[in-house]
């Protein structure tokens, strides 16, 4: 995220975030973040209240809002992420009045198994079949994201 952060950064842009107070596998009472100023994030304890944070700050209030939850590879902070908002999105909890899309960045085929995973539950019958490809949409690279984005908000270019 640091990356994604940091350009946004770059390209003179608004940024935030929820930040977990844990560093190099140490819990901290650091607020300090390397180079954000201490009013554009919050510092949480517990991944519950960040996703809190982060379904608050992607819900749409009105269509000029252009807002997506964009999951990068990671571990099971992620991946608990991602399965909240998968969860939102099929409850129509997220995306009931103004769809919100979410991405998900399979680079170099990272959630490859957990997408034949999921795969399995359909052919099990634990999730409808075509149930979950219809809440995200797998990106294999930058271009394909954008290109999905740029469509989504009927947009010209980024």
């Amino acid at each position: 995220m640091d990356a994604v952060t940091k350009g946004a950064l770059e390209a003179g842009k608004v940024v935030g975030g929820f930040k977990i107070a844990k560093e190099a596998g140490q819990w901290t009472a650091s607020n300090f973040h390397a180079y954000l100023p201490s009013d554009t994030y919050v510092t949480c304890r517990f991944f519950s209240a960040r996703k809190h944070g982060l379904v608050d700050a992607v819900v749409r209030n009105n269509k000029s809002d252009r807002t997506a939850v964009v999951a990068l590879p990671g571990g099971i902070g992620t991946i608990d992420e991602m399965f909240e908002i998968l969860a939102l999105i099929q409850l129509k909890r997220i995306g009931s009045k103004l769809p919100v899309p979410f991405l998900v960045l399979n680079y170099d085929s990272f959630y490859t198994k957990l997408l034949d995973f999921l795969d399995s539950c359909e052919e099990w019958g634990t999730v409808s079949k075509g149930e979950v490809a219809s809440l995200w949409k797998i990106c294999n690279n930058n271009a394909d994201a954008l290109s999905y984005l740029t469509d989504f908000y009927n947009l010209t270019s980024f």
